[in-house]
């Protein structure tokens, strides 16, 4: 649905915040963890270093605190005129009460309602559309979302072929009702739950709940069968963007630039030689973060605020667990 072809509000992105936590954990510090080298994690992944949430009595509530607060003060927003907190994660402090509350509550934000959106590395993507929805129908004026994930909570870290790709952080970004023509454009989003398996926990929900048979199984931290992924997600975001580019006309040098889910360098790439984007177009902060799941397109934003100019066309995509992805297209507001 183009949004330009009907009479509802269109909302626009009016602010952005990001927060990682200090501690570094680089490729040479994996090389005394597990077998690995730093050259084949860079070579294929692009990754050098990411960033972890230590303190164990921090969780991802603590990472979306942080990011929402500096969103809150970069802008000098009023927390009580906000009307909903969504978080994007798969990480949530508890099982069973919704993160965005009690974040919602930490911030300020008394008069917003709130809840958690669990769609993996597409989490922050879906919660932009649905962010945007909640604008265009009139009834709300201020949606906080925040993609926030502790993922050194979820990762085996004997494990080489996940613990080297993700990282901890958090991305915040205010939708409010365009004041101009700007804002968000067109999405494309699409699931398929046949391969849930290649991507998972797979312990600690209804299905397999928690057991000593899963705590010695090591059922409780995240797997991937990394082959399958990695073809879905080099075909599937790809194909989701030049979607977004054929419905809305659009070519690749009228974009400002991509701001990709940062799962690997070379499925970013996939994406962006697919919509005939050159290299100078395409967002990437992976070297830095790692894959931070929901946080990686707001903390893009975050560290690109500056370069955007009123006007910018920007494209999103993302692939994650599930599985689910998408992309979207909005013009830059302010």
């Amino acid at each position: 649905m183009n949004l330009e072809r009907t009479n509802q509000t269109k909302a626009a992105i009016t602010a952005v915040g990001g927060y990682v936590p200090d501690t570094i954990l680089s490729n040479e510090d994996l090389e005394k963890m597990v077998d690995t080298k730093d050259a084949w994690i860079t070579s294929r992944t692009g990754i050098k270093e990411r960033r972890i949430l230590k303190d164990p009595n921090k969780a991802t509530s603590y990472l979306a605190i942080k990011a929402a607060q500096d969103l809150i003060s970069n802008y000098q927003i009023d927390p009580s005129t906000i009307d909903m907190v969504l978080v994007a994660t798969i990480t949530p402090d508890l099982p069973v009460a919704a993160t965005a509350a009690y974040v919602a509550s930490s911030i300020g934000a008394q008069n917003a309602f709130a809840y958690d959106l669990n769609a993996a590395c597409s989490g922050f993507l879906y919660g932009m559309s649905t962010s945007a929805a909640y604008i265009n129908s009139g009834r709300y004026k201020k949606v906080l979302l925040i993609g926030a994930d502790k993922m050194s909570s979820i990762v085996d870290y004997t494990d080489r072929t996940t613990c080297i790709i993700f990282g901890d952080g958090a991305g915040a970004v205010l939708f409010e009702p365009s004041s101009n023509e700007f804002g968000w454009e067109d999405e494309y989003l699409r699931s398929d739950g046949t391969e849930r398996m290649s991507l998972r926990i797979k312990a600690g929900g209804s299905l397999y709940p928690t057991s000593q048979e899963t705590l010695d199984n090591n059922w409780h931290n995240l797997f991937q069968e990394g082959k399958t992924v990695f073809k879905y997600a080099v075909s599937e975001m790809a194909n989701a963007a030049e979607e977004v580019f054929k419905r809305n006309n659009l070519k690749g040098e009228e974009i400002s630039y991509l701001v990709p889910h940062q799962a690997n360098k070379r499925i970013v790439d996939a994406t962006a030689n697919r919509i005939g984007l050159k290299e100078d177009q395409v967002l990437m902060n992976i070297a830095y973060y790692g894959n931070t799941t929901a946080a990686t397109i707001p903390l893009l934003l975050n560290d690109n605020k500056s370069k955007f100019k009123k006007g910018d066309k920007l494209i999103f995509a993302a692939f994650g667990g599930g599985f689910t992805w998408g992309a979207a297209y909005l013009s830059w507001a302010y």
